[in-house]
């Protein structure tokens, strides 16, 4: 309604400013106007269609001699959304055909057009208008490359932040694997000993059930310090990262499974990622140890020096079901976090017998202060 009004008015005014050397405005020429103002109402939905609409009613407009005005305003108008939505071609045809019908009208035509005894036009004015339909066309082109540039930018950032949230779920899925598979494994067999004992060694029984509340109570307080990473971003841990400084720790909850582990190596000075890592991987295999090998006895390896540390977990077997040396999950958790730091992990049996989980973290050592 605003650019009609506009074109309606502007005319009437440009009519009054051109009287006596263009033809005055009548119904026909209202017409025209209201026809190209009209057709702009589809310039989004239809793009091609308005852009020659506009053109051709601005050249019968132009032809039957009605002033110079506003209704160059409306082919503007529906060459900008063709260039935009990238019907390029069309919109430069349909500037191209208004300015080579205007050349034939204002220099050829013109004797036979209205209005009467009118002249040939200057061909300075034809440098004038090709000046404009050539600022049509740069500022339709660079509206149209900002656009493609904002609707790329806009699906890279999209791209990313789906990136970033399947990383962080895999993350989570990851810890709540670790912390759950190690302590529901622990409970699993302090569960069954209880059961097995619960008549003939009640004392006995009693420790189990103890083992069992310890090992779910760890459990509810690892799996809290993983789900508080989905607070609001920007708040402090509440607890402090597990690392290898846990590996008593976690050696002792092995031997509450049953499993007895033998270290051998100090746990070196870490950056909290790789220390991390390293805790998962050893919790991950000694929990593979108990859930799926025969054997009751692990031994644990520690290797650093030049920046990389080397992590191996070995049991005597053999295997007690077909999924020997862990789930798939819990092989593809540990290569996972050995990738994301550049390391590598190797698992499988050993020629002598048993299972071996190889872990190589590359990673500078702290030194301590």
């Amino acid at each position: 309604m605003l650019v009609t009004a506009l074109v309606l008015v502007g005319s009437t005014f440009a009519a009054h400013a051109q009287a006596g050397d263009r033809a005055q405005l009548d119904v026909f020429a209202r017409v025209l106007l209201l026809v190209a103002s009209g057709l702009l109402l589809w310039r989004q939905r239809y793009p091609v269609p308005v852009v020659f609409g506009t053109a051709a009613a601005a050249m019968v407009y132009l032809g039957a001699g009605y002033p110079y005005g506003p209704v160059f305003l409306t082919v503007a108008l529906a060459c900008f959304s063709a260039v935009v939505t990238g019907h390029r071609r069309a919109a430069w045809t349909a500037l191209g055909m208004l300015w080579a019908g205007h050349v034939l009208v204002a220099h050829w035509l013109y004797q036979w057009l209205p209005p009467s005894r009118d002249a040939a036009a200057d061909w300075g004015q034809e440098l004038a208008t090709a000046a404009w339909v050539v600022a049509i066309v740069a500022v339709s082109e660079l509206a149209r490359t900002r656009r493609e540039q904002w609707a790329r930018e806009r699906a890279e950032r999209a791209q990313a932040a789906r990136r970033r949230a399947d990383e962080e779920r895999l993350r989570i899925a990851r810890e709540l694997h670790d912390v759950l598979a190690h302590s529901l494994s622990v409970i699993n067999v302090q569960a069954g000993v209880g059961l097995a004992l619960l008549d003939s060694d009640p004392e006995q029984a009693r420790t189990a059930l103890t083992t069992i509340k310890s090992a779910s109570k760890e459990a509810l307080g690892d799996v809290r310090q993983v789900l508080g990473t989905l607070r609001t971003p920007g708040d402090a841990p509440r607890a402090p990262v597990p690392g290898l400084d846990r590996l008593p720790e976690l050696v002792e909850q092995a031997a509450r499974a049953g499993l007895t582990v033998e270290v051998d190596g100090e746990p070196p000075n870490l950056p909290p990622g790789t220390d991390l890592a390293a805790f998962r991987i050893l919790q991950e295999a000694l929990t593979n140890v108990v859930r799926h090998s025969g054997s009751r006895h692990a031994r644990v390896r520690l290797d650093h020096g030049d920046g990389t540390l080397r992590l191996r977990v070995d049991d005597d077997g053999p295997a007690t079901g077909t999924d020997a040396g862990g789930s798939g999950n819990g092989l593809a958790g540990m290569r996972e976090r050995a990738a994301a730091l550049g390391g590598t992990i190797e698992a499988g049996p050993r020629p002598d017998g048993g299972f071996r989980v190889l872990a190589v973290l590359p990673s500078r050592v702290k030194e301590d202060r």
